[in-house]
């Protein structure tokens, strides 16, 4: 609805350049006509190339500026073409990448619309008019006072974008920490195991002891170097010494979530899917995911006659579906999800070599449906 209001808006100033009087010479309407017209098709196509587009806009409205310079009473100052570099100048703040390069271009245009005025009104044989020099001067302070205002607004929407982008990136930071302290805790976990399994081995092997001792001392010195190297590595990650470990979430767990949540909630696997064909950080995902998208229903649609959860296995991965009916009224049709609770799902879902979809299906539903990668073997 923006883009056509904003397109609607620039057709009417270019209905009513093609309305102002040409003065004394024709070409000036061809001119404001043509300015409109490349003005207006650089508004729609500034998503796809900002910067060249914002460029080619600057030096085609130049090369026109400086082709009828020497034009007396020419009249070709067009306000569509004024517009659309207004235009051109929040989207150049706000995506053009590095920031130099989009103030380069801001102020250019700003250099581009003082003059516009000047180039295109007054002639050899009217800068002496006053009806022109006060024409002229007009113009000129509203094409700058047009320019700041679009100015502050991408610069806003920019400081906005690198808040956001901040927030994103310390949610992905944070997503992976946890990750990593989860990590850190089953493999402590399975290699203290292999300790204790490798001690016990040794001491029934004593009658043996030239074919398995050296064996298993190799094993219990490696496993013992690896449980204080990862203990060293979660002092470095745990900022919260108090965080509480565990070693792993089941099936079990995904249950009482979804029973705990509501009576309406179903819980559904699908067939071969157990504890044992998935491996712990697949489940500590999954609950990580599950989690998320209980609390966005409870959140966006606290009053969902059902929800539906379903685990199934295909292939060599496992993929978690979490649906619910969408109502008119759901803030999650605005803003697709906008918070950073899917940034946080995504990046653990990645990092773990899988994808996650959430929004709207065919059903009037809303869906959250994540695929993590099985491990080999």
């Amino acid at each position: 609805m923006g883009e056509i209001l904003l397109l609607g808006t620039l057709g009417l100033c270019f209905l009513f350049d093609g309305l102002i009087p040409a003065g004394d010479n024709g070409p000036g309407l061809a001119v404001r006509l043509f300015g409109g017209a490349l003005g207006i098709l650089a508004v729609v196509l500034r998503k796809r190339r900002t910067w060249m587009v914002a460029t080619a806009m600057l030096v085609v409205s130049v090369a026109l500026s400086l082709s009828v310079l020497r034009v007396s009473n020419l009249h070709a100052t067009g306000f569509t073409e004024a517009g659309a570099f207004m235009v051109l100048t929040i989207t150049v703040l706000r995506r053009v990448e590095p920031i130099r390069r989009a103030i380069v271009l801001a102020v250019v245009t700003l250099v581009v619309l003082a003059t516009l005025a000047g180039f295109r009104f007054e002639g050899p044989d009217t800068a002496n008019d006053i009806y022109s020099s006060a024409a002229t001067a007009g113009a000129t302070v509203v094409f700058i006072l047009g320019w700041g205002v679009a100015a502050g607004i991408g610069g806003y929407l920019r400081v906005q974008q690198e808040r956001r982008k901040i927030g994103e990136e310390r949610v992905r930071r944070g997503e992976r920490l946890d990750l990593a302290r989860e990590l850190h805790d089953l493999v402590a976990h399975h290699i203290t195991g292999i300790v204790v399994q490798a001690q016990a081995a040794r001491t029934v092997a004593e009658t043996h002891p030239e074919a398995v001792v050296p064996a298993l001392d190799a094993i219990a010195g490696a496993g013992s170097e690896a449980l204080t190297s990862m203990r060293r590595l979660v002092g470095v990650l745990r900022a919260d010494q108090h965080a509480p470990r565990n070693v792993g979430v089941t099936l079990d767990d995904l249950r009482k979530m979804v029973d705990q949540f509501s009576p309406s909630a179903t819980f559904d696997l699908g067939p071969g899917v157990s504890s044992l064909t998935l491996a712990p950080e697949v489940l500590t995902t999954l609950h990580r995911v599950l989690t998320e998208s209980l609390t966005n229903v409870r959140r966006h649609a606290p009053h969902a006659p059902w929800v539906e959860v379903r685990l199934t296995t295909f292939g060599d991965a496992v993929r978690l579906r979490v649906a619910n009916p969408l109502s008119a009224a759901d803030p999650r049709l605005s803003r697709l999800g906008g918070g950073f609770g899917l940034v946080g799902m995504a990046e653990r879902v990645e990092t773990m070599g899988g994808h996650l979809i959430a929004g709207p299906v065919a059903g009037h539903q809303w869906e959250v449906a994540a695929e993590v990668p099985l491990p080999a073997g």
